[in-house]
């Protein structure tokens, strides 16, 4: 296939035409990789960092050789080890994920789209050997699927993203401190939620990740509609998490609800960069690279953080 004609698949549009998980998770990384000069991880490898003068004790098998043949002086090899990432998606499966399923049928739902980014991440990752685990959850944890770098991790993965029920309400603090005890290695998080939860309850339980010494990142998916309220005439809204219906004239709440838009994402960023947690809001007409270029940013950042901690 053609770079240009696999990068077509970053499209949402495009990607909704398809109706598999797995094949579009495969497309969207081939689509990504394609336009991309080199990969975009290093896999596992342990690399030669620096020499040290020997000290009495130090193990002898990291003796550099050619230097004591070459100076007659003893010298230690320092390497510096770089591990596999060992991410865990949050991905939230509450009925307000719902929105947009029905309406245009040539865009994706919130969920169709953050299922997507999931599992389009975790081929990617699983790809250069790293290790992924899921966890789905609305006001309860639905399902869990813990770490595994096995290629075939992806297909539980999916069948759970695939199963999953959209009906409840969200509820996400309690989750977050559950999990942040069953993860027991240091790793990434990355959370895929519309947010439609209490910010100071959202932070306290990002926190529990990030006071376990995992970094942390929140993919902040919104559809389109509610991110511009296009909406004209007399308007039925009703609420997905049994929060009743309301008929409107739309224009003469849009400056209104814009404005509480702008000032809640702004806060949900404002206080998750205080607590340096990484954010990306996304819409569902972005391409899929977006999101996937967000989480390599956060990567590449705690891999430079990690390297001036040693």
């Amino acid at each position: 296939m053609a770079k240009t004609e696999l990068q077509k698949y970053l499209d949402p549009k495009v990607l909704n035409k398809i109706r598999r998980l797995d094949l579009q998770a495969r497309l969207v990384v081939e689509g990504f990789i394609s336009g991309m000069h080199k990969s975009p991880f290093k896999g596992f490898s342990v690399e030669f960092a620096e020499h040290r003068e020997y000290v009495p004790g130090d193990d002898l098998k990291h003796l550099d050789w050619k230097v004591l043949g070459k100076t007659d002086r003893l010298y230690i090899k320092q390497y510096e080890e770089e591990t596999n990432l060992r991410a865990t998606f949050l991905v939230d499966v509450s009925e307000s994920m719902r929105y947009g399923e029905n309406a245009r049928r040539d865009q994706m739902s919130k969920y169709h789209y953050s299922a997507c980014v999931a599992a389009s991440l975790a081929q990617l990752l699983l790809g250069q050997q790293d290790s992924v685990a899921l966890a789905t959850f609305d006001e309860d944890l639905r399902s869990y699927i813990p770490h595994s770098s096995n290629p075939n991790q992806i297909k539980g993965f999916v069948h759970a993203l695939d199963v999953s029920e959209l009906k409840a309400k969200t509820s996400i603090e309690h989750i977050c401190h559950n999990l942040a005890e069953k993860i027991a290695r240091r790793g990434m998080v990355c959370l895929v939620s519309d947010l439609f939860v209490d910010i100071d309850g959202l932070i306290r339980g990002l926190q529990h990740f990030r006071h376990r010494s995992h970094e942390v990142m929140v993919l902040h998916v919104m559809d389109q509609d509610e991110l511009e309220f296009p909406f004209q005439g007399n308007t039925m809204f009703r609420g997905l998490e049994n929060t009743g219906r309301l008929t409107v004239e739309p224009r003469v709440l849009r400056e209104g609800y814009l404005e509480a838009l702008q000032k809640f994402c702004g806060e949900v960023k404002r206080r998750c960069i205080a607590a340096q947690i990484d954010y990306k809001l996304i819409s569902t007409a972005d391409h899929l690279d977006a999101a996937l270029l967000a989480f390599l940013a956060a990567r590449a950042a705690a891999g430079r953080k990690t390297g001036a901690k040693r």
